[in-house]
């Protein structure tokens, strides 16, 4: 992720072609790869030389006695930042004749150019002229992705209130959290009298599926904005295999054997969407011939500086590793600082300190679903194909996710409209599971959960693969199938609004990758905003089941 090193050793005669070479392949590497894996910095390629002494060293004395030109470029430049009568005598005679000798021997230019370069940091992303860039870039992303101007001001007044935060997406203490009862979820191995129901739904072309691709991995690839889906991640068969990869894989191979058509439908959002394009346009749907469909992101999330309360509840207040005691003094210090730099920002205001491709985030993988709903995707993929009924939703990440015709069949015969899959839950399973809330049966995200261990008496976690009855869902919005191929946008952003209002708001603390000078690179916590999938459970009037499939960590 840092970057790699190596040594060549050439044929002197054939000296420089090699090197332009070297520079050519690992710039035509970097552009092909630099959407799915994080690169610091432009590759460089320059020579190198034996040294036949070791370590060795001059002794210089008299005038003669000065540290390298380099190093006087670093002090002038924290040097003027200082009184001068603070600076001793003779550090500041020694510079005065520093600049005698830069003088005579032609150095005052380079010297001038490294102390610009240090006071003024002109690679900075966020300075000088690159800052209007940014922001004119930022504007341009907004604009592209539905930005609502109004829910931003108001979500930013409800953090900087504290009436949403890290402790509020909590429920409240007095929430009782059972486990499930008997009876409350369907066992996958019973289900084998509905797989004619499914294979039939198949042949039919009654289903399609949707990947959620929305998001960047900032935890997969330690705060780097690459992109998940498309990071290639596992070597099979000889070559380096993405998420997307596989799923189009899995969705070829269920089509081929129901002589099937299924529809594959890929959620994007500003981050992912180009570089997911490019990436299938260039493998030809990864050799997916069935339709493929991208649904660009119709939200859009600006990020926050956060709140000290907000990372005090993250580092102190929520389980933490422990550390050694140095290790753990150098944490502290760490964490202080950002502390120290989220006042100083000012908490809870816009995070503009970076590139325009880092300022905003995804607003969760709820709005993936309706953003179906405004940017025409689903309105194309009804009209193309009227026959599907079914969409079975999934994270990239889940590669145990298919079509599989048992499940597809429970579901349908169920009645349905949105079928959850649970799997057993392990001892390291984090994030939410099956739970009685009061009573009630739903998904629970763990960043509800108003008691961290109400999470380890759950038996079932929550994979986020869904299956999805279209016309229920649309009415669940309001809509109907000639709604959506009107195209009516003030419609459907209405109907869009109206049940986002019943899901909650989520605030979570993400690390977002700053780099500056040539390959340099700082970690700043940010927050964001998200309202997840998953809660649709807790509505009252959407008709949910469970099926317990095997497996562990999201995958079947």
């Amino acid at each position: 992720m840092s970057g790699g090193g190596m040594g060549m050793f050439v044929n002197p005669a054939h000296y420089e072609d090699y090197k332009l070479q070297v520079l050519e392949m690992l710039r035509k590497t970097k552009n092909e790869l630099s959407d799915s894996l994080p690169f610091a910095m432009e590759p460089v390629v320059y020579n190198w030389s034996i040294n036949n002494k070791g370590t060795w060293a001059n002794l210089q004395e008299g005038n003669q006695a000065l540290m390298p030109e380099q190093y006087y470029g670093i002090q002038v430049s924290e040097l003027v930042r200082k009184d001068p009568g603070s600076i001793p005598y003779v550090r500041r005679a020694e510079i005065d004749y520093f600049t005698t000798y830069c003088d005579q021997n032609n150095l005052a230019y380079p010297l001038l150019r490294t102390i610009v370069s240090n006071l003024f940091k002109v690679s900075d992303p966020t300075s000088q002229g690159n800052r209007s860039a940014e922001n004119d870039k930022a504007d341009r992303i907004k604009k592209e992705n539905g930005f609502d101007y109004i829910q931003h001001s108001e979500i930013r007044e409800e953090l900087q209130k504290g009436r949403i935060g890290l402790s509020r997406n909590r429920l409240s203490a007095e929430t009782t959290i059972d486990d499930v009862l008997p009876g409350d979820t369907v066992p996958m191995e019973s289900l084998a009298s509905a797989t004619k129901t499914g294979e039939a739904a198949i042949r039919s072309g009654k289903v399609a599926i949707m990947s959620l691709a929305a998001g960047v991995g900032s935890r997969w690839t330690k705060g780097a904005g690459v992109i998940k889906a498309i990071n290639p991640f596992v070597e099979i068969e000889g070559e380096h295999r993405s998420f997307l990869e596989i799923h189009l894989a899995k969705t070829r191979k269920v089509a081929e054997r129901y002589n099937a058509i299924i529809p594959h439908l890929v959620a994007t959002s500003y981050l992912t969407h180009e570089p997911i394009r490019k990436k299938l346009e260039l493998t030809a749907n990864f050799g997916y011939a069935g339709p493929t469909f991208l649904s660009s992101g119709r939200s859009i999330g600006q990020r926050f500086v956060p709140m000290e309360r907000d990372l005090r509840f993250l580092w102190e207040d929520m389980p933490q590793e422990t550390l050694d005691e140095n290790k753990q003094k150098v944490r502290d210090a760490v964490r202080q600082s950002m502390i120290a730099w989220a006042k100083s920002k000012g908490e809870g205001s816009d995070y503009v300190d970076n590139i325009a491709a880092q300022r905003f985030s995804p607003l969760g993988h709820w709005y993936e679903v309706s953003n179906l709903l405004r940017n025409g995707t689903l309105a194309k993929l009804l009209a193309d194909y009227p026959q599907v009924e079914t969409i079975m939703l999934h994270n990239i990440d889940t590669l145990g996710a298919d079509v599989d015709p048992a499940l597809l069949g429970y579901h349908l015969e169920s009645g349905n409209a949105l079928t959850f899959e649970v799997v057993p839950r392990r001892i390291e399973d984090r994030g939410g599971g099956l739970a009685r809330v009061n009573g009630q049966l739903r998904l629970l995200e763990g960043l509800a959960q108003p008691r961290e261990e109400d999470e380890l008496n759950l038996s079932y976690y929550n994979t986020n693969t869904t299956w999805i009855q279209v016309d229920p869902l649309l009415q669940l919005f309001g809509l109907t199938r000639d709604d959506l191929q009107t195209g009516d946008e003030a419609q459907l952003a209405k109907a869009v609004r109206s049940v986002a209002h019943r899901i909650p708001t989520y605030v979570t603390i993400k690390d977002v990758k700053y780099r500056w000078g040539h390959g340099q690179e700082d970690i700043y916590p940010v927050a964001q905003i998200e309202k997840l999938w998953s809660d649709m459970s807790a509505l009252a009037d959407v008709k949910c089941g469970y099926i317990e499939v095997p497996g562990s960590g999201g995958s079947r």
